[in-house]
């Protein structure tokens, strides 16, 4: 069994170099493995915060992907995003030198805590991992915590922490979750998305299934029951599914109310009262999330005070309803989604907040994505009151589809295309007035919007 073999390069303390090192999830792997007595190198493509820190933690990295390291290694890690052709890994090959995924290794280290908490779904995963974050804190539990963005809380988007909790996004992508062994794993929804993964609805809805069943009997499966497809995936497939809803569900809510598009709510667990909650995050998708995070630390043991006490203190996590400031009167916000279902969960949320115009800046994500779910995008996106589209972002991917941002702006009214983000912050400048909710929302660099604009009024 291929964990079992990383198990001996771990528990032998050997050298492993981590090829992207500096990662969201690969710099706090790489000091649990430093914490766990092996020695570490790490390559990156730039120089940035995490890699500094890691130097200073006195794990050594370089700058390219050329690097000698690799022949003093035992092991080599990679994340999904380092493919075969990168010099390092062919460099590996030669030497007979293993190499591991991110996520094999993860999952292995996830084998020696007593719990292991693993958050998945096409939406929702940093948000509701942020929130069991803060209720996990709140019980004093120590976790250790991965997390796919920044929560201020920790000021990064880990922690290596002592306890017997370690708490985990967990990504369908390359069904990288497989590798995970959690003992409570919480399906948000299912979607399709990642389209230049899977190649159907049921393929990825097998995949989530095969990732539930990965839970042992003494474990729990918890399942959003409003998500319809979620649902008919993993309901009475596995043992031990715990539900929740709004209104429906093992936990669900009851008197849900609203103030300026916050909701408050009691949590009702099998008929009985948890406790109150006032969240302090937007939208009936973060209830959802709140329900998620609740039933889900309660399988922890944690108890109700501090489920209440991590819901109420949680405000967000960076790129997610990101507050980045004042422009001529004008509120600028942050915001990450990049699928049809995450606007419309982001615009149903501000329409409850009284701004007069919604003006958005959107960046489409991937080429694939665009074209399959191309209906979905115009129809969301045509929810704003004015809409600039960037160039897709193209991240991992070609555009061997013939898609462009045009295609969107096309069909979508009023819409308009501008290729350059410093010119795009300009023109937000010159339009901004009291009133106005400036939304810079997409996965990849159009937050670079939102800072420039507010640059934009510091300066002046």
């Amino acid at each position: 069994m291929k964990a079992d073999f990383i198990e001996e390069y771990i528990i032998n303390h050997r050298r492993a170099h981590l090829v992207g090192i500096a990662g969201v999830s690969m710099s706090p792997l790489a000091q649990v493995l430093k914490g766990q007595g092996l020695s570490i190198t790490g390559s990156d493509m730039q120089e940035s915060e995490a890699v500094t820190r890691l130097r200073d933690m006195g794990i050594p990295v370089v700058i390219g992907h050329q690097n000698e390291d690799v022949k003093k290694a035992e092991m080599v890690i990679r994340t999904a995003a380092v493919k075969d052709e990168n010099p390092e890994i062919v460099m590996a090959r030669q030497c007979n030198i293993p190499v591991f995924e991110r996520a094999e290794v993860w999952g292995v280290l996830m084998r020696r805590y007593q719990n292991a908490l693993c958050l998945a779904g096409t939406h929702g995963k940093t948000t509701t991992t942020s929130m069991c974050t803060h209720i996990a804190m709140a019980a004093n539990i120590d976790p250790t915590v991965m997390i796919g963005g920044t929560i201020p809380l920790l000021g990064s988007g880990y922690r290596v922490g002592e306890g017997e909790t370690i708490i985990m996004e967990s990504c369908e992508y390359c069904n990288s979750f497989h590798s995970f062994f959690p003992t409570v794993a919480v399906i948000l929804n299912i979607e399709l998305d990642h389209l230049d993964f899977f190649t159907s609805l049921d393929e990825i809805k097998q995949s989530f299934l095969d990732f539930a069943r990965k839970v042992p009997s003494h474990g729990a499966v918890i399942v959003n029951a409003d998500d319809e497809i979620a649902m008919d995936a993993i309901y009475e497939k596995v043992d031990a599914t715990i539900t929740y809803g709004i209104a429906q569900g093992d936990m669900h809510t009851e008197n849900l109310e609203w103030n300026e598009g916050n909701a408050s709510f009691d949590l009702i667990y099998k008929g009985a009262f948890v406790t109150h909650i006032d969240l302090r995050v937007p939208g009936l998708h973060n209830v959802q999330n709140a329900l998620a995070s609740a039933v889900a630390s309660m399988q922890l043991g944690i108890p109700s005070s501090a489920i209440k006490e991590g819901l109420e203190s949680y405000f967000g996590a960076g790129r997610r309803f990101e507050y980045k400031g004042e422009v001529k009167g004008a509120k600028v916000y942050d915001d990450y989604a990049h699928h049809p279902s995450e606007l419309r969960a982001l615009f149903d949320s501000v329409s409850q907040m009284g701004y007069e115009r919604v003006i958005c800046v959107f960046q489409p994500h991937t080429y694939t994505r665009t074209k399959e779910l191309f209906s979905d995008f115009v129809y969301e996106l045509q929810k704003a009151d004015v809409l600039w589209l960037t160039e897709i972002y193209a991240a991992r991917e070609r555009n061997i589809v013939g898609i462009s941002s045009q295609d969107l702006a096309n069909q979508i009214p009023n819409a308009k295309v501008v290729g350059d983000l410093d010119t795009l912050a300009q023109m937000l400048y010159d339009m901004a007035k009291p009133g106005d909710l400036i939304l810079t929302v997409g996965a990849g660099n159009v937050f670079e919007v939102a800072e420039t604009l507010v640059n934009l009024q510091e300066s002046k």
